[in-house]
């Protein structure tokens, strides 16, 4: 992402990346260790993205987005409303009712965070993107403070008796991101 973002022109396209990861925690620029509590034999890696400390692991889906936001005449703040969005649209989709929070940035439902966002702005372009939480191990959350907040409660579809395949909801959110940059 890095790469891509610091070789690309005016004329390089927008790509979204779909993904999974392996279990690890991610801790953003402004991520402070005192918010790893008991991270155990899960790696921690250290990212050039905003924000604090999360997890992710396989039944999480995650979509990175490389755009140019000079280009599309967007702010950051905008970027990370259509990235909350996204989400939202694609859990109302799936019958679960979904909110954004201004204050604590990212897709909550039933005050429990089901989704999370960390994005890294640079040479007018942005990277890193949103998870959205599937059908996965919700522990590893508790050995943190999610996002830098105490006693922050997760949860994910599966709470809902949604079964959806991780592969077939990221497809779902990059569609519903697609229709909010039109």
């Amino acid at each position: 992402m890095q790469q891509f973002t610091q070789s690309r022109t005016p004329q390089t396209e927008d790509e979204i990346w779909l993904t999974e990861h392996f279990p690890v925690f991610t801790l953003g620029l402004n991520g402070q260790r005192e918010h790893l509590l008991n991270v155990g034999d899960i790696p921690v890696v250290q990212t050039d993205r905003g924000g604090q400390v999360t997890y992710h692991a396989q039944g999480q889906a995650i979509i990175y987005i490389l755009l140019d936001l000079k280009r599309l005449n967007l702010s950051s703040q905008q970027i990370v409303s259509f990235l909350e969005n996204a989400m939202i649209q694609t859990l109302a989709d799936l019958q679960i009712i979904a909110c954004a929070k201004a204050d604590a940035r990212g897709v909550y439902v039933e005050n429990k965070k089901i989704g999370s966002i960390g994005l890294r702005i640079k040479k007018n372009g942005c990277y890193h993107g949103l998870s959205l939480n599937n059908d996965m191990d919700l522990t590893p959350f508790k050995f943190i403070n999610p996002c830098g907040y105490a006693n922050l409660e997760m949860t994910q579809l599966a709470d809902f008796d949604v079964k959806i395949e991780t592969s077939i909801l990221a497809e779902k959110i990059a569609f519903n991101l697609i229709k909010e940059l039109q």
